[in-house]
């Protein structure tokens, strides 16, 4: 019974030798570059269809863990619907760094290669900038034209390839533009006093709306692709590896020995 005892110990001992983890990962491991495009349109006060603005852009990003990693985005806006045109080619160019979390891994584990279907969250800050070419425009929104903004998206991504060191995603997203008011100061009374009015869809004075106002928001539909470089390892992903602790298998390895050696027990 104690040699049985001790060939079930032995063997749970292997098992906690033998457990995978993920790879240690180089500072420029798990990186991947893409690029994607779409339509984007104001959230409220208009139809979505009549006035959609499109759009292109560029990400990069690295992936710390199979589940958490960091991307900065890059996004150019060609018109500027529901308002008037800014005159310019580029009417805004919006820049963010963006928090990401496969949900996927998250809740499924990561199985050593990615799965062929993946969705994976977003969320971050970031900072846009509108052109124009008009200097009355100019004058007018001159403390309106840089603004802070806030993204949170969702990606709906296919891997594939023969390392699937390619992916593309649809992503929906909504994105707020934000200082930190509710209220316009609007003068009365030959601007003796002034009174709050509340912001409204279309308000012209943006500096001041409040931070997650769904009418100072634009939803988003894009779609991308993304290229995964190659790691260190000559691999494009994440990979799992059984770690080796040398002592311990020694240790192991003696317990068992002296277990085969040792002679049967007379009952």
């Amino acid at each position: 019974m104690k040699k049985l005892v001790l060939m079930l110990a032995a063997a749970s001992m292997a098992a906690s030798v033998s457990a995978q983890t993920v790879a240690e990962s180089k500072a420029f491991d798990n990186v991947y570059v893409g690029i994607n495009g779409g339509v984007a349109t104001k959230t409220t006060g208009h139809k979505w269809l009549s006035d959609l603005d499109p759009n292109a852009g560029l990400r990069i990003g690295r992936y710390f863990t199979p589940v958490f990693g960091l991307a900065v985005e890059g996004n150019a806006y060609f018109s500027n619907k529901p308002w008037h045109s800014t005159g310019t080619a580029v009417r805004a160019t919006n820049v963010s760094l963006l928090g990401t979390v496969n949900l996927s891994n998250l809740f499924g584990g990561y199985k050593g290669e990615p799965r062929a279907f993946e969705v994976s969250a977003l969320y971050g800050l970031g900072w846009m900038h509108v052109f124009t070419n008009n200097k009355a425009v100019e004058n007018l929104t001159s403390g309106q034209r840089n603004r802070m903004t806030s993204k949170a998206a969702l990606d709906f991504a296919y891997n594939f390839g023969s390392q699937k060191q390619w992916q593309v995603y649809v992503e929906p997203s909504i994105n707020f533009a934000f200082l930190g008011k509710a209220y316009s100061k609007v003068p009365v009374a030959g601007a003796v006093v002034s009174h709050d009015v509340p912001y409204g869809y279309k308000a012209v004075a943006q500096d001041g709306q409040p931070a997650y106002n769904i009418n100072n928001s634009f939803v988003q539909l894009n779609a991308g692709v993304v290229y995964k470089f190659k790691n260190s390892n000559g691999t494009h992903n994440f990979t799992i590896v059984t770690p080796r602790d040398q002592a311990e298998i020694d240790a192991l390895n003696a317990q068992i020995n002296e277990l085969r050696n040792r002679k049967p027990e007379v009952i």
